[in-house]
C-alpha cells in the first residue's frame, strides 16, 4: 500500500503553468507546493476565500510563480480570464462536507456541479492539455447529496473527454479517494479539540470504516494521475482503511496526557449517523469490476467503451492489468492500533505542537 511519500513526488510539469481550483484548500496548499517544488513555471492559485487567499500569498510572497486569485469557479468571466495561458489543470474546488451540503443542498449543486462544467469549458476554451477532477469514496454508490454531485462530475469529466473538437484537445480525467487525514473538516481535529477539553469525543456509530490518506499521498496521487492520464479514466489509489472507533481510543491515548487528561478519563460516546452516512466507504463498485485494471498503487476505472486488456490501454510508466477488485472498506483488513498511532505521527497530519509533545517510543504498549 501507499502510505510512505515523504518527499514530494516528480511532477513531470517542470516548465509548465498551471492552475489549481480551490488552492487554499488543505489538499490544494499541498499541491501548490508540489507544483513549486517539482520546478513549474507558474502556478496560479483559484479560490473564493478572501482570508485563506491573503494567508497563501504571504506564505508565497517570495515565489513570483506563485499567483494568487480570488475567483469563484462558477464565474464564466473570472475563469476565463484566470484560466487563460495555462497548460495543466486540477480542479480541487468543492463544497466536500455531507452535513453542510445536505442542510444547502442548492449551494452544493451549484459549486460541485455548475463549477465543474465551467472548469470544463472554459478548459476546453482556453486550450489546456489536462485538467485533473478531484472525487471522493462518497462518489461510489452514494447516499448524500455532496457524493451524488462529486459522481455527477466524474461522469461529467469523462463525457467531456469524449466531446468532438478541432485539432488538438484537453485531456480530462479524475481521481477517487477518500478521507484525508488532518484536512480541513476531518475527524481529527474535532478529536483534538474533544480530547483537549476532557471529553468526551464523540463517534456516530462505533461499526464505522473509512479509507484514509495523509495530506501529502492525496496531493502525490493527484499530481501522479495528471501525469498518467489517457482520457476520461478515474484513478483510485489503494488506501489503508481504519475504523473511526479504534482512531478515536488511540487519540485518546496518545494525546490526553499532554492536556492533563488519563485516557480512562475520556468517555467515548456514540451519538448515532448523521443524515446521509454510511458505516463504509467504496472505492469501486461492481460494476466498474466489469472495465477495471490495477496498476501498482492504482485501480483505474477505464471509460465505457473502451477495452480493458492492457495491450489495448496502455499508460505511459504503469504495468496494468485487468482486475474484478471491488474495494469496499468493510472488507479490507482495518490498520491495527499501532499502525494508526504510526500514521498519526507522520508530519502533516496532527498539529505541529501536539507532535512536539509525543515522545517518539510507541505508548500502546503501556498505556
Amino acid at each position: 500500500m501507499r502510505m510512505n511519500m515523504v518527499s514530494p513526488p516528480p511532477t513531470g510539469l517542470a516548465g509548465s503553468s498551471v492552475v489549481v481550483t480551490g488552492g487554499v484548500g488543505s489538499v490544494g496548499r499541498h499541491i501548490v507546493r508540489h507544483l513549486l517544488a517539482g520546478g513549474a513555471r507558474r502556478v496560479r492559485i483559484l479560490d473564493n476565500d478572501e482570508g485563506a487567499l491573503f494567508e497563501m500569498e504571504q506564505e508565497l510572497r517570495d515565489d513570483p510563480r506563485a499567483e494568487v486569485y480570488l475567483c469563484d469557479v462558477t464565474d464564466a468571466r473570472e475563469m476565463r480570464r484566470t484560466f487563460a495561458g495555462m497548460d495543466y489543470g486540477f480542479h480541487l474546488a468543492a463544497l466536500k462536507h455531507v452535513p453542510s451540503c445536505e442542510r444547502s443542498p442548492f449551494a452544493a449543486l451549484r459549486t460541485n456541479i455548475d463549477g465543474a462544467e465551467m472548469v470544463g469549458r472554459t478548459a476546453m476554451e482556453a486550450g489546456l492539455k489536462k485538467v485533473v477532477f478531484t472525487s471522493s469514496d462518497k462518489a461510489v454508490n452514494p447516499t448524500n447529496v455532496m457524493g451524488t454531485s462529486k459522481l455527477l462530475g466524474e461522469r461529467l469529466f469523462t463525457a467531456m473527454d469524449a466531446l468532438p473538437g478541432p485539432g488538438a484537445r484537453t485531456v480530462f480525467a479524475s481521481t477517487r479517494f477518500g478521507n484525508v487525514l488532518g484536512s480541513s473538516g476531518s475527524v481529527l481535529p474535532l478529536f483534538c479539540d474533544q480530547i483537549a477539553r476532557g471529553g468526551p469525543v464523540t463517534l456516530t456509530d462505533a461499526r464505522m470504516t473509512r479509507f484514509v490518506m495523509t495530506m501529502d499521498e492525496a496531493a502525490g496521487l493527484v499530481i501522479e494521475s495528471l501525469g498518467h492520464a489517457l482520457g476520461g479514466e478515474i484513478f483510485v489509489t489503494k488506501m489503508p482503511v481504519l475504523r473511526i472507533a479504534d482512531l478515536a481510543r488511540v487519540m485518546i491515548r496518545m494525546l490526553a496526557p499532554l492536556h492533563g487528561y488519563k485516557p480512562t478519563e475520556i468517555e467515548l460516546r456514540e451519538t448515532g449517523p448523521r443524515p446521509g452516512e454510511k458505516l463504509y466507504e467504496e472505492l469501486s463498485t461492481e460494476e466498474e469490476a466489469e472495465r477495471l485494471c490495477e496498476a501498482g498503487d492504482f485501480l483505474i476505472v477505464v471509460p465505457p467503451g473502451r477495452a480493458t486488456a492492457p495491450e489495448a490501454v496502455d499508460w505511459p510508466g504503469l504495468d496494468a492489468v485487468p482486475t474484478r477488485r471491488v474495494y469496499h472498506s468493510s472488507r479490507e483488513t482495518p490498520l491495527s492500533e499501532a499502525g494508526i498511532e504510526e500514521m498519526l505521527l507522520r508530519p502533516g497530519v496532527l498539529p505541529e505542537d501536539l507532535r512536539a509533545g509525543l515522545a517518539a517510543p510507541s505508548r500502546l504498549a503501556v498505556a
